[in-house]
């Protein structure tokens, strides 16, 4: 899958291939300069695409067909990983994934969507749209976190909450309302991270924590571009303006402070490099892990709710 901005450096790429393929067939001197020359022009291109990305473009990468998905990360870095299922009250919703792991002997409970990559998966996993029972499913895991004293990692990736009328009939919007309420009041450590789209109450379900971190190539919104086009001039052509007006990727959350920190992906996106976008985020897990674990559990509680009343700008 390539993306229109990612196409002109495709097409760089593949003639550089061809030309290492004649490299390896031909030991020629000024070939070997060429393909040097060639190595750093594409790596200059790269560097000016992706350091100049529009907001929608950023949008167009957080949703790539070949992105880090949350069990991607999951298993990437964590060990003896244990799935667990079900809100104990309907079913098991697998748009919302969780259970405890393993990072450098440290157990953590992990809780994020799940997108699929095919259309069978897709449909499996509702296209990461949770349903109540999946925002319930998350708390239940969030209050056995908090009984076993181990710390909450999130990873946020979504479009939305399923906004079908059998979620509403079982409670979509008290089911968002009650996380947000107890995940204020968790006693353990919570890290937050948006690792693709995170869009309204659907990412607000898991995203109340002591760090709320994006990956860069991510959005943060209370609406999509395309649903704020659709709503606004009627239709989805305008959702590159949309995406500009709502001002939702990384940088412009961390000007609002509306969020803690911005993790980087390697050079053309997290898909380009999976492993190297593991690491980084394992390491930056570790790193606000350290850090919040010397904070007594009251002081934390205080700090995660003073720092969420302080977001958004009202008059009285």
């Amino acid at each position: 899958m390539l993306l229109d901005f990612e196409k002109p450096i495709a097409d760089l790429e593949a003639r550089l291939a061809e030309m290492k393929q004649q490299l390896d067939v031909e030991r020629n001197e000024d070939l070997q300069l060429a393909v040097r020359s060639f190595e750093s022009n594409i790596l200059k291109l790269k560097r000016e695409t992706f350091q100049n990305l529009t907001r929608w473009q950023r949008v167009q990468l957080s949703r790539h067909g070949d992105r880090p998905y949350t069990l991607d990360y999951i298993y990437s870095i964590a060990t003896q990983f244990i799935e667990l299922h079900g809100d104990r009250s309907v079913r098991d919703d697998q748009a919302m994934v969780g259970g405890f792991g393993t990072i450098d002997d440290q157990t953590v409970m992990f809780i994020g969507q799940q997108k699929g990559r095919n259309t069978k998966q897709r449909q499996q996993r509702n296209f990461g749209m949770a349903n109540p029972e999946g925002y319930r499913k998350a708390l239940r895991l969030m209050k056995m976190a908090e009984k076993f004293n181990k710390p909450i990692v999130t990873f946020i990736d979504t479009p939305g909450a399923f906004p079908g009328i059998e979620a509403e009939e079982r409670g979509q919007g008290e089911a968002i309302a009650r996380n947000l309420r107890e995940m204020f009041m968790l006693k353990v450590p919570v890290i937050c991270i948006v690792i693709g789209e995170g869009a309204s109450g659907g990412a607000l379900g898991i995203g109340i924590g002591d760090r709320v971190l994006m990956l860069e190539n991510t959005w943060y919104s209370v609406i999509s571009p395309e649903s704020c086009s659709s709503i606004l001039w009627r239709s989805w052509d305008f959702k590159e303006q949309a995406a500009e007006a709502l001002r939702l990727t990384a940088t412009d959350m961390l000007a609002f402070g509306l969020i803690d920190g911005i993790v980087e992906e390697p050079l053309g996106g997290a898909h380009t490099d999976p492993v190297a976008m593991a690491k980084i985020i394992k390491t930056t897990i570790l790193t606000q892990l350290q850090e919040l674990d010397g904070i007594d559990p009251l002081t934390r509680i205080n700090q995660r709710i003073d720092k969420f009343s302080r977001m958004g700008v009202f008059r009285e």
